[in-house]
């Protein structure tokens, strides 16, 4: 089993958000910044629980298709979509369900 720990901190529509994911072998650490421009419309007035929900949903996802060593150690949210183009709509569906 997998744990995503995520932690946010922000303000003016700019989050900062550690993530730990952890297994039962190791656990890796990573840096991810989140601009509200960013946000699927469905999370428009997004506070920082919001954003952790979004970042165990995006985690969820990249775990699918990556092993946890291969997550970048720190990047912005927005390039997900470059290396994954149906990233936007699974989860907006994640999300929503």
């Amino acid at each position: 089993m997998t744990d995503i720990a995520v932690a946010c901190v922000g303000a003016d529509g700019s989050w900062v958000c550690s993530v730990r994911v952890r297994d039962t072998r190791s656990a890796t650490d990573h840096v991810v910044g989140v601009d509200e421009i960013d946000l699927p419309a469905s999370m428009d007035g997004a506070e920082a629980a919001d954003i952790e929900r979004l970042l165990v949903a995006t985690f969820e996802f990249l775990l699918e298709r990556e092993p946890k060593e291969s997550i970048l150690s720190r990047f912005d949210l927005r390039v997900i979509a470059r290396y994954f183009p149906e990233y936007d709509d699974e989860v907006r569906r994640r999300l929503a369900g």
